[in-house]
């Protein structure tokens, strides 16, 4: 009997009819602006779609032209509500969300399963937002594929980049790093703390903390990994929830970054 991950999200951080969902990605998408790139990884944010789905979205729409060879996402993001020591599995076979059911790569569960730092943890996953909101968006753009989702808890750089390692892969693999950047800082303040933060990962330096980034543990690792295989980063776009939908006086902020396997063309 096939064991399934269900929404916990949905009709809260995006909406539950997925009529209503597929219009809203659909229009998140379309109003993106438009990059000509091919991405091996992607960094977006995970809020609720009003303040960072249309950040989120000028990374997927970049990645539309390129999405035909797509067969597995790894998608890693942090583990905002049961702590844990490493990457934790969530042991199921499948995530649903309104648009659907997705299957999980079993192969590649079976892959990293011995690596130390691996864990399975259902209880991680089942109110985790982080990896969820992102789905419906690769359900969107990608025309098939199967999910590596990997809830990331105390860990260091080394052991994600360990991870990534194995799953790199070719144009079949795509890494997504599910990430918000400053939390709660004045309008003004979030601004120069999250151009700075951005800048550190453009020049791929895989020293972030949780102050500027609450998914820096995946980022740091997918850095030292986009050191490794030459990557080139390209930030896409950076704004805050004061930018989107939220007051100034404090707000989250959110960035979306491809990384490419050559230099690329950006207009």
């Amino acid at each position: 009997m096939q064991t399934v991950r269900h929404p916990a999200v949905a009709g809260t951080f995006y909406p539950r009819a997925d009529y209503v969902l597929t219009h809203d990605v659909r229009a998140f998408l379309a109003s993106a602006r438009p990059f000509y790139l091919k991405p091996k990884a992607l960094i977006v944010p995970h809020a609720g779609y009003i303040y960072s789905a249309a950040v989120a979205a000028v990374a997927y729409a970049a990645l539309q032209r390129f999405a035909s060879p797509i067969r597995r996402v790894v998608l890693l993001g942090p583990a905002h509500r049961v702590a844990v020591r490493g990457l934790a599995l969530p042991g199921v076979d499948a995530f649903a969300t309104p648009l659907g059911l997705i299957e999980l790569d079993q192969d590649a569960v079976q892959l990293i399963s011995g690596l130390p730092q691996i864990i399975t943890s259902p209880q991680c996953h089942a109110q985790e937002h982080s990896l969820e909101v992102q789905l419906p968006f690769l359900q969107t753009v990608l025309p098939a594929f199967k999910l590596l989702p990997l809830a990331v808890g105390e860990a260091s750089a080394q052991e994600v980049s360990g991870v990534l390692e194995l799953l790199w892969g070719g144009d079949e693999t795509l890494i997504v790093i599910s990430s918000d950047l400053s939390h709660y800082r004045p309008y003004d303040t979030a601004k120069r703390i999250d151009s700075a933060t951005a800048q550190s990962i453009l020049r791929l330096e895989s020293g972030l903390n949780h102050e500027q980034a609450c998914g820096a543990t995946p980022i740091n690792g997918l850095l030292l990994a986009a050191n490794r295989h030459s990557l080139k980063p390209h930030l896409l776009d950076l704004r805050n929830s004061g930018d989107t939908a939220g007051p100034r006086d404090g707000v989250v902020g959110y960035a979306s970054f491809a990384f490419t396997e050559e230099a690329g063309y950006v207009h």
